[in-house]
């Protein structure tokens, strides 16, 4: 297995901020944060919010006004617009941050060259008009080869990122020179950067484990405590090796960070908006009516309808999938099908 590398804040001194053009679309938590680490490096970081409502809002008040309104900004260094043309345009790399059932949307407006561009899924989800994960959909869609893709991945919420608490990103290229390109402007005091070449590995774990985060939750709003949780995350990471092993074989080690890091992080913290999507499943609210009391969206929700459907296609065995499938879609009792689950996990 290749070495990872790992950057750390001390490489790249807030002192010498780069000219590299940089762009990230979406103005959500995570688009926030990111948008928070680039400018550590960047001179100037390019922002495609969703309207003028946001838009003025941040020229006005130099925070986000709906997400990670702690984070203040230097408005010198952005540069804001509602237009995603005008931002690919003018940037070498593009970070896409919208949720994944905004994504295609978001794409469809894009009319500009993009031939020599960069682009990076921080997208945690599968895009509903193609059913497949946003790498695929870019090569597909906009004739993006992995070349000119990258994927991030965590354990990174957004929240603690906004605090500048110490965080871990992995970013995956096939290039070494976009890997390391993308190293410099990510890495900072709080924010440290591996490497890896593992694409849909990372991007299908980014999005598994957003399910699994589902199903933890939903053991603690029905009372299960540590114990319980601690089987069921462990099993989570085989069914995790399990899928994507089936999907894409690759050299890695599902107990990196990328991997078991991330879905740790996911299935733990309160700060998880998958695992409170659960959790208030778990406590008696319906699905609707927990979607509908979250005003941020929960990825695992609409991934696993496709990651389901992808495992049966597959013949895979993965009790927590098909358990928490059951609740979300085929409205079963949450207490009944987590009891049947305990007797399948070990």
């Amino acid at each position: 297995m290749a070495k990872k590398k790992i950057i750390s804040a001390s490489s790249n001194p807030k002192k010498n901020k780069k000219d590299i053009s940089v762009g990230v679309v979406g103005s959500g938590s995570f688009a926030t944060a990111i948008v928070k680490m680039l400018v550590e490096n960047c001179k100037v970081v390019h922002w495609c919010v969703r309207n003028e409502f946001v838009k003025g809002a941040i020229e006005l008040r130099g925070h986000n006004p709906t997400y990670l309104t702690a984070a203040h900004f230097n408005l010198k260094s952005l540069k804001l617009t509602t237009d995603i043309n005008e931002l690919v345009s003018a940037c070498d790399v593009i970070v896409l941050a919208t949720p994944s059932i905004y994504l295609s949307d978001t794409l469809d407006k894009m009319t500009c060259d993009y031939s020599d561009k960069i682009f990076i899924s921080a997208i945690k989800g599968i895009i509903p008009k193609v059913n497949d994960v946003v790498a695929h959909y870019l090569r597909d869609e906009f004739k993006i080869g992995f070349r000119n893709q990258a994927v991030i991945a965590g354990p990174c919420h957004a929240e603690e990122v906004a605090m500048e608490r110490l965080s871990y990103l992995t970013i995956a290229a096939v290039e070494d020179e976009t890997a390391e390109k993308l190293e410099g402007i990510f890495s900072s005091d709080f924010i440290k950067v591996h490497t890896s070449k593992d694409i849909l590995g990372n991007e299908y774990s980014a999005i598994l484990k957003n399910i699994f985060a589902i199903g933890a939750g939903i053991a603690s709003g029905l009372g299960y405590g540590d114990n319980f949780t601690a089987v069921f995350v462990s099993n989570a990471i085989r069914e995790m090796e399990t899928f994507l092993e089936a999907i894409y074989e690759a050299p890695r080690d599902v107990n990196e960070s990328a991997y078991l890091g991330d879905l740790l992080v996911t299935a733990y913290s309160l700060f998880s908006r998958n695992r409170n999507l659960g959790n208030l499943i778990g406590k008696g609210y319906t699905v609707k009516s927990a979607i509908q009391s979250m005003n941020m969206v929960a990825e695992g929700y609409y991934a696993a309808d496709s990651i389901y459907k992808t495992a049966k296609q597959k013949n895979l065995k993965l009790p927590i999938i098909d358990t928490v499938y059951a609740i979300l879609y085929e409205g079963k009792n949450a207490e009944k099908q987590f009891k049947k689950l305990t007797a399948k996990l070990n």
